[in-house]
């Protein structure tokens, strides 16, 4: 399956509105759905959140110019919301997919399927 197959699937649950795949460095994009393209700067934040997420949790996460509020940083997950949607970046062994859900989509039921996905690319290598 293509990288870009992955960011449509995502978005074919309904769960998910923009999503793509970066590389673990965050140096370079392999696929995006939905009009989902970061800024160097904004991928560049991201990916330093999973090694150290206090530039995240006191600027704040950014997607697009929005700003999230940080809900959860690790070395795996990074969480944010901005009222009523949210953002879900997951960290796997070469990627980092990100992920915007809508209002109306609960936190839950979209973070499922992007940690499902993250799994599965951990599983055979990626």
């Amino acid at each position: 399956m293509s990288w870009q197959a992955y960011t449509d699937n995502l978005l074919g649950t309904g769960k998910i509105d923009k999503a793509a795949i970066y590389s673990r460095a965050g140096d370079s994009l392999w696929a995006a759905s939905g009009g989902l393209s970061l800024p160097t700067n904004e991928i560049g934040e991201i990916a330093q959140g999973f090694e150290n997420p206090s530039g995240l949790q006191s600027t704040g996460l950014h997607l697009q110019g929005q700003k999230f509020m940080l809900i959860r940083a690790d070395d795996r997950s990074i969480y944010g919301r901005h009222d009523a949607e949210g953002v879900i970046c997951v960290r796997t062994k070469q990627t980092i997919l990100v992920t915007h859900y809508p209002a109306g989509v609960q936190a839950g039921e979209a973070t499922k399927i992007v940690e499902q996905l993250a799994d599965y690319l951990i599983s055979v290598s990626y």
